[in-house]
């Protein structure tokens, strides 16, 4: 394998995307699972579907159109929920379907044959090309600066939004600001997952963290780390066995994710039995 991502280009792109996804992941993940974001994130990702089809009816790039789309879901949701008082899962449910049925509609009113969208709905580590790694460098970089920038206003707003609000901090703005910051990881993650996929690995890291470290650094490290170890094994799995990447990457978190939960429900019920019987 070694070998191989030494001699062959896609191979090192497919690296480097993963590393990418799981810096992203690590960091926006641990946030999404704190203030339980896991199906807003959804919705999200899954309104890109529409950006991705308008990119094949115009003929630019589609991951761009996702790009547009989600950004647009993410600051839609968030405006609706804040001033119409609306319920959260209602428009996380319209903006879900309404993103897939726009992507549907604009494939079916290109000529000829329609494109193969596999890549984009479960993805394809090992097709990411030197102009999607362009937009992921970009987009993970703006996302790591502006998290250690207001690093000491994110947890305040984590742990007590409320406090956090009476000493002066900008709530709303944090809320906007993470739907954004949500919404660029997704794109981040299309790529390598895909839109179907993209919760599997933007939660699972976050919350196997979670048996690591009670601290927010600690837990976006760990993340990161786990992050790392999903995509790189996803990888190499998805190499030797001819599989789907991304179905390798999310089958094998999920898997370590269930593994770790029973540990902690195992050890859980032996601490109880140990105190029932002192």
């Amino acid at each position: 394998m070694i070998h191989a991502i030494i001699k062959y280009q896609f191979l090192q792109n497919a690296v480097l995307a993963g590393l990418l996804a799981s810096i992203v992941c690590g960091i926006i993940g641990v946030i999404i699972v704190e203030k339980k974001l896991v199906m807003m994130s959804g919705g999200i990702a899954h309104t890109s579907y529409g950006g991705v089809g308008l990119g094949y009816l115009l003929g630019f790039e589609p991951i761009l159109g996702a790009f547009a789309f989600s950004v647009g879901a993410a600051l839609g949701i968030g405006f609706i929920r804040r001033k119409w008082g609306a319920r959260s899962d209602v428009i996380i449910g319209m903006f879900w379907s309404l993103g897939m049925a726009l992507g549907i509609l604009f494939i079916s009113l290109m000529e000829g044959y329609p494109p193969d969208l596999t890549s984009y709905l479960f993805g394809n580590i090992l097709s990411v090309t030197k102009s999607d790694l362009h937009l992921m460098i970009g987009l993970s970089i703006a996302v790591v600066l502006i998290i250690i920038a207001l690093f000491n206003d994110w947890k305040s707003y984590l742990f007590d939004e409320e406090f956090a609000s009476i000493i002066g901090i900008k709530t709303a703005l944090l809320e906007y600001l993470l739907l954004v910051l949500t919404a660029m990881t997704v794109v981040v993650l299309i790529r390598v997952v895909g839109i179907i996929l993209v919760l599997s690995l933007l939660t699972t890291p976050a919350a196997v963290a979670e048996s690591f470290s009670n601290k927010l650094e600690g837990r976006m490290v760990y993340a990161i780390v786990l992050g790392n170890i999903f995509c790189f094994a996803g990888l190499w799995i998805s190499y030797i066995t001819n599989i789907a990447s991304g179905a390798s990457i999310v089958i094998l978190s999920v898997l370590c994710y269930l593994l770790c939960y029973g540990i902690r429900y195992a050890n859980k019920k032996i601490r109880g039995s140990r105190m029932a019987n002192a």
